[in-house]
């Protein structure tokens, strides 16, 4: 089994206390998704959406990686073949855990990014409509992250990476946001075998031709063993 790639979503980050879509009481249960997460809500009113990421990247900086995020990290150090981590989710716990050249393919709240020249640079911890882009001085400053509507981050990286799979594992993911959702159906048409590490079935677990369900924080250490014993 030489290329591996992964696909992790918010599930593999919930037990290190940051919150999914769907958490009661959680940030974004306090907004509209149209209001925080499209570049439309930006647009009217920037304030709130720099509050809101603000909010998360604080709570993403004091969160700390569980042992799912170190099983692949040492998945990626001991492999023998290439493994390709693929994350949907915006914080750095995959980093802090020790795993290298994360694709996030929805962007980063450590990341800052300016809507008229696209310059890229390290987010403050808190972020203001006032903040001016380094590079060509415009307050044009907005959060690194993909908004719905928007086009993920490295599609044709991962898609090169999918059609050369030999295993494809999706963990901690819905199944409901596309183009991710429709990624084991990319690896499945190149022959790669498929793997679904979830809580509780995705809505594409039909599409899975093996998976296990539990915590992450358990049965990703205990698939990382087993693949590399």
């Amino acid at each position: 089994m030489s290329k591996i790639v992964i696909l992790t979503g918010a599930g593999i980050s919930a037990e290190s206390g940051l919150g999914t879509f769907r958490d009661e009481g959680g940030l974004w249960a306090q907004h509209r998704i149209e209001d925080v997460a499209t570049p439309e809500g930006f647009a009217r009113n920037p304030d709130l959406v720099h509050q809101f990421y603000n909010a998360r990247r604080a709570q993403s900086r004091m969160a700390k990686p569980n042992p799912a995020h170190f099983a692949l990290a040492k998945l990626q150090k001991e492999h023998q073949g290439a493994v390709i981590l693929v994350t949907q989710n915006v914080d750095s716990l995959h980093e802090a855990a020790g795993a290298q050249n994360v694709m996030h393919m929805h962007g980063f709240l450590d990341g800052a990014l300016c809507a008229r020249c696209d310059a890229r640079w390290q987010a403050p911890l808190v972020m203001e409509k006032t903040m001016n882009c380094p590079t060509c001085n415009r307050q044009t400053t907005r959060p690194d992250i993909v908004w719905f509507g928007e086009m993920p981050y490295q599609m044709d990286e991962i898609y090169q990476h999918l059609s050369e799979a030999d295993l494809f594992v999706a963990i901690g993911t819905s199944g409901n946001v596309y183009p991710a959702a429709g990624f084991v159906q990319e690896a499945t048409a190149s022959g790669a075998d498929t793997l679904e590490l979830n809580l509780e079935p995705s809505a594409t677990i039909s599409e899975f031709a093996q998976a296990q369900f539990g915590k992450a924080s358990k049965i990703v250490p205990s698939w990382v063993e087993t693949i590399l014993s």
